[in-house]
């Protein structure tokens, strides 16, 4: 009789199991939806030492909640700035020869309603131009079925440097200047870099895609503790922000002539190049410029802000390599994901008092300090008064300097957010995001033209066809 009691206890305890796990496999299907095979494939794509899921990553075709799934948080600015409200979005006048470039979306295809006139724009810009409609249009026809419809409306686009308000721009400040007469943008839309595309105009620089696999085969045979133990930057002096007016002066000043690093102002063959390549002739020649990938070979890369962003930010996190750079004063559609220590947290001076004190518009921008077994890059002070004393920390201490190049590469390009498809899922979020508070209705749109379909545009044809009303 005990024997037929105690099996009779385990029959309903196994019973109560089954009935609470069916509660819970039902509550979770009404909270979340079916899993699917797909499904358990995005959640088991795992980051192993930078190498990416190369079948997830180059799908263009990933729908929203595969999206999310794949790549957590890579929306997180468009979210913030659909917070900020509603606006509006006013034609511009048939004459206007400056931008931004305006675009329709309409019935899931592209219309140019209006564009910047010939010769307004360098080389690099117009290039910049392409390449953001090529990266639009791209989104729109790999958008999956399974997906509501993409959202009609007319978007603001900015190829300049200089973000604008109710934009979509490649950088916003990250806090406003403490000089006068430099107003905060605080409403622009975070596109994708151009580079993505692709960047021509720099020979030294090519195609993100290629830029990707030279630096896949790199990392493949030159382990961190190999790389040389320099850090390394090229770049011009005279481009600087407003929040950082002297960040390559002091940088050549600190560095430019020390055997501890490889600092180097960028030589010019034909005396006028850039960083931007805006020649409107040829691409500018450089005499001692490195090839993209070579950064890479470098234990430490040094990572400096133009007037406004700098495109180099997303090739240095190509690598496994420790991104050194003065709190970033401009935001591009991924620099939220980055995670800074800060060396004022690992240098201090006699008195105990940290190597400098971030200002109040860093402090608001960056307001967490990541431990070294967190970080994914290093703040120094942003005159680069510290950045030696940095380096030779970074070098006593080789596991966290390995570890903080690793977890860059390792979420960068091991995660995917710097993959086709992670740009394809930025993209049709940006449009939905966009869509949501951009109203372009009302009285001032009647009777506006349609615009010009994307196809004759592309071609070449920027004016000369009738607009289809």
């Amino acid at each position: 009789m005990h024997l037929l009691s105690t099996l009779r206890q385990r029959q309903c305890q196994q019973l109560m199991i089954i009935a609470a796990a069916g509660v819970l496999l039902l509550l979770f299907y009404h909270l979340y939806g079916k899993v699917t095979i797909d499904d358990a494939r995005l959640h088991a794509a795992t980051v192993q030492g930078g190498v990416p899921n190369r079948p997830l990553f180059d799908d263009l075709h990933l729908d929203e909640k595969q999206c999310r799934t794949t790549f957590p948080g890579l929306t997180k600015d468009i979210d913030d700035m659909v917070a900020l409200g509603p606006f509006r979005i006013a034609p511009k006048p048939a004459d206007a020869d400056s931008g931004p470039l305006q675009v329709r979306l309409q019935n899931g295809r592209m219309y140019i309603v209006h564009h910047e006139g010939k010769g307004t724009l360098d080389r690099g810009f117009l290039d910049a131009r392409m390449a953001a409609l090529h990266q639009f249009h791209r989104a729109i026809l790999t958008a999956p079925k399974t997906d509501p419809p993409l959202p009609d409306a007319v978007f603001a686009i900015n190829v300049l440097d200089g973000p604008t308000n109710d934009t979509l721009s490649y950088s916003r400040p990250a806090y406003a200047a403490s000089t006068p007469g430099n107003p905060l943008v605080t409403r622009a839309f975070l596109m994708p870099h151009f580079s993505f595309w692709g960047w021509p105009a720099l020979s030294f620089v090519g195609s993100f895609a290629q830029a990707t696999a030279a630096v896949e085969s790199l990392e493949r045979e030159l382990p961190f503790h190999r790389k040389d133990p320099r850090p390394v930057w090229r770049g011009t002096k005279r481009y600087n922000s407003a929040q950082h007016p002297q960040m390559r002066t002091n940088l050549l000043k600190v560095a430019g002539k020390a055997s501890w690093a490889d600092v180097e102002e960028l030589a010019w063959a034909d005396k006028g190049g850039g960083d931007k390549g805006n020649s409107k002739t040829s691409s500018p020649v450089s005499t001692n410029a490195l090839r993209i990938e070579d950064f890479c070979r470098y234990k430490y890369t040094l990572h400096t802000e133009g007037i406004t962003y700098s495109g180099r930010l997303q090739f240095l996190q190509l690598c496994e390599s420790v991104l050194l750079t003065p709190p970033m004063a401009w935001l591009q559609h991924t620099t939220h994901l980055v995670r800074p220590l800060f060396s004022s947290d690992l240098l201090y001076d006699k008195t105990g008092a940290p190597s400098w004190v971030a200002s109040d518009g860093v402090q608001s921008a960056w307001p967490v300090h990541y431990s070294a077994a967190e970080a994914n890059a290093v703040f120094v002070a942003p005159d680069w008064s510290d950045l030696e004393a940095t380096v030779a920390w970074l070098e006593r201490h080789p596991d966290v300097a390995q570890g903080i190049a690793q977890r860059q590469r390792a979420l960068f390009v091991g995660g995917g957010y710097f993959s086709p498809a992670a740009e394809a899922c930025y993209w049709r979020a940006l449009i939905r995001g966009w869509s949501r508070v951009a109203k372009s209705d009302g009285p001032a749109w009647l009777g506006e033209p349609r615009g010009l379909p994307w196809e004759q545009f592309a071609m070449g044809y920027e004016s000369g066809f009738s607009s289809v009303s």
